[in-house]
């Protein structure tokens, strides 16, 4: 038998790309018949969609209404009437506080973003950010209140708008954030004693109870339960309240990390001799909050969205600030537009976190031996 060829074969075509933007597009949009229909009619709806939110929101619109007011809007072909929210912009963004004083919750408000845009730089973790953050919190608090430096005195229930909604998540997920790891460590343990069934019980009850019975038992039952002499600021209980219900929810989501791990991880811990506090702080805990990540910033954002419930026990955050502005009869027909605005702030917002989260699981994910590149 002749095993060699007797001519040489001619080379062949390279195969086709299998990689790249435009191979993993026509995997996920035109993989099948099916699939290529469904794709081509959203994407006529969806340009057909902005086309007409183009038309509303930008050609037709109306952004200044020269003195005429909200009725020059109201004028046929006119879009959206963007010049509402200008007018009302101060009344959305800092709610009842004083008029002469906004300059000060604009300025508060600015220095909470700051910090959470400081904080998402890796070279700034550690103690020195934790400083910034304490001077920081301080610095919005001499702000808003005042009292001191010559600044008028602003009591809490005179503060809205957006800065309400910023220090309530704030101050809710970073002090439910330390009380959720040691509700998730305990619960973890394989016999906890009473410790753990304390855990659980707490867990479960905030769990099974709406946030919105729990704002109300906060701001009005608790003060039952203290003595006269503790006049307790509503917005103080409030934040209690939040920190207390989400701290739930993360140890929940934590106690899945600790969960998801191997045994392995404590064996090679344990064979290396290192302590049950040094095993936990630095192998079993970063690996099990890396793990879960995504799900712990999707409470941060549930959490964020629900400080527009805090409109029904009086505090006046950013969403009762916007209906409030929409209340005002020379707004009337408007609403849109300021709602609009309102969505574009918390999606902001929500946007932010969600998209520093994957950035992060890239980060963790690439720093892991043997993951595959993105």
């Amino acid at each position: 038998m002749n095993y060699l060829a007797g001519e040489r074969i001619p080379p062949r075509p390279p195969p086709a790309a299998a990689s790249g933007w435009l191979a993993r597009a026509r995997a996920l949009f035109f993989a099948t018949k099916a699939s290529a229909v469904v794709t081509v009619l959203l994407g006529a709806a969806t340009v057909w969609l902005a086309w007409h939110l183009w038309l509303w929101g930008v050609r037709h619109a109306m952004f200044s209404t020269g003195g005429q007011g909200s009725q020059a809007c109201l004028a046929p072909g006119v879009g959206a009437c963007w010049a509402v929210v200008g007018d009302k912009l101060r009344l959305i963004l800092f709610g009842i506080y004083p008029y002469e004083q906004q300059w000060r919750a604009g300025i508060a408000m600015a220095i909470l973003v700051v910090m959470y845009a400081v904080s998402a730089m890796p070279r700034f973790w550690g103690w020195r950010l934790s400083a910034a953050w304490t001077v920081a919190l301080a610095a919005f608090g001499v702000l808003m209140w005042g009292g001191v430096f010559g600044l008028p005195w602003v009591p809490d229930d005179q503060w809205g708008g957006l800065p309400v909604t910023l220090i309530l998540a704030t101050l809710g997920i970073s002090a439910g954030f330390p009380l959720a790891i040691v509700l998730a460590l305990v619960r973890h343990q394989a016999k906890g004693g009473v410790g753990k069934a304390l855990a659980v019980a707490y867990i479960e009850l905030a769990r099974s109870v709406p946030l919105l019975a729990v704002l109300f038992l906060a701001s009005v039952m608790f003060p039952l339960f203290l003595p006269p002499e503790w006049n307790l600021s509503k917005l103080f209980r409030v934040f209690v309240a939040f920190a207390l219900f989400t701290a739930a929810y993360l140890a929940e989501v934590i106690r899945g990390g600790l969960q998801a791990l191997p045994l392995g991880q404590y064996e090679a811990a344990a064979a290396l001799g290192l302590s049950r506090w040094v095993t936990t702080t630095r192998v079993i805990l970063p690996q099990a909050l890396a793990t879960v990540l995504p799900a712990i910033v999707n409470v941060f954002i549930g959490f964020f969205k629900a400080t527009s419930i805090v409109v029904v026990i009086g505090l006046f955050d950013l969403m009762t600030a916007a209906k409030r502005a929409t209340a005002d009869p020379q707004v009337e027909g408007f609403s849109t537009e300021v709602y609009l605005f309102v969505a574009l702030i918390y999606f902001a917002f929500c946007y932010a976190m969600s998209a520093y989260s994957a950035h992060l699981q890239r980060r963790l994910d690439a720093s892991r031996p043997g993951t595959p590149p993105p």
